[in-house]
């Protein structure tokens, strides 16, 4: 693991959506943290070691959602999809689908495999299969705010983590969409799903894809950062913290408490999700799976 010394930053970003705002100043402990995702290499020994079977590998308890039709509680992930043509922006299940038969071992549903991808990030997983693996490691899933310390690189405030330009001398510095989201595709930086670990440059802490590739779990139920009681503006907020599991869950939708994720993925476009930067977030259901969510783990120890 890497050693990230702790430090004060801002954490946030007033510049781009809602739930990124308001910036403010966070005070965060140092801790040591993977230099990468967590692969299927590695996720397959813990497997081998366990026997452990995955959230999308076992079919859904009817208890869990009552009312569902039968026919749909099945063995499934989330899996992206590319339309054939433009479509409407605001409805995602265009291009994504529950597919029954996706998980970790067959990352695109019935005749997929990992071989060959050793190296790049576990997907399918849900919040129960990284605490799992987390437990099995000895180790911890970092919170947003230890999470965003450690994308920054050292760089407080820049736009990436790599600085303020998106393109480094014409260079892609992460993977992610390029063309128009989500039926065009232009590869421009050679990836059209996920990318091996390390493929890209690292940030100043030396870690891999903190940006693009997969969102990464983190360990804070999700709210926004004006949801709750905020330290004064004058002081920084120590080791800060998501919101309550109860009030994680979507407004009108199932009652399922929902994680914050960070880092954006190889899906992130600026036409649809310019979600590529370290204060970028998205709120993620614990029961759901899908084919660009990974995650990496932390360990909170002093030098």
């Amino acid at each position: 693991m890497t050693w990230i010394p702790g430090g004060v930053f801002t954490m946030g970003s007033d510049d781009h959506y809602p739930e990124e705002r308001p910036s403010r100043r966070v005070s965060v402990d140092g801790f040591w943290i993977d230099p990468s995702p967590v692969t299927n290499q590695q996720f397959a020994r813990f497997v081998d070691a366990t026997g452990y079977v995955t959230f999308a590998e076992l079919p859904p308890d009817p208890k869990d959602y009552p009312g569902a039709d039968p026919a749909l509680l099945v063995a499934s992930s989330m899996v992206f999809s590319p339309p054939r043509g433009p479509v409407d922006l605001h409805h995602h299940l265009q291009w994504w689908a529950f597919v029954q038969g996706a998980n970790w071992r067959c990352p695109y549903g019935p005749g997929s495999d990992i071989q060959g991808l050793g190296d790049h990030p576990v997907v399918h997983v849900a919040w129960v299969d990284v605490l799992a693996y987390a437990a099995w490691a000895g180790v911890e899933i970092p919170t947003e705010a230890e999470w965003e310390l450690a994308a920054r690189g050292g760089l407080d405030e820049a736009e990436f983590a790599w600085g303020d330009t998106f393109l480094r001398g014409g260079r892609h510095m992460a993977n992610t969409w390029q063309g128009a989201f989500p039926h065009q595709n232009t590869l421009d930086d050679g990836w059209a799903r996920t990318s091996p670990v390390g493929a890209y440059p690292p940030n100043g802490y030396g870690l891999h894809d903190m940006i693009g590739n997969v969102w990464e779990w983190t360990a804070d139920w999700w709210s926004t950062p004006d949801a709750g009681a905020e330290a004064p503006r004058c002081c920084a907020a120590k080791n800060p913290r998501g919101g309550l599991e109860e009030d994680s869950c979507e407004a009108g939708g199932l009652p399922i408490p929902r994680k914050v994720l960070k880092g954006g993925s190889h899906l992130c476009a600026p036409n649809y999700c310019k979600r590529y930067r370290p204060a970028a977030r998205h709120a993620q259901p614990i029961d759901t799976s899908a084919s660009h969510v990974g995650f990496r783990c932390i360990v909170r120890s002093r030098v």
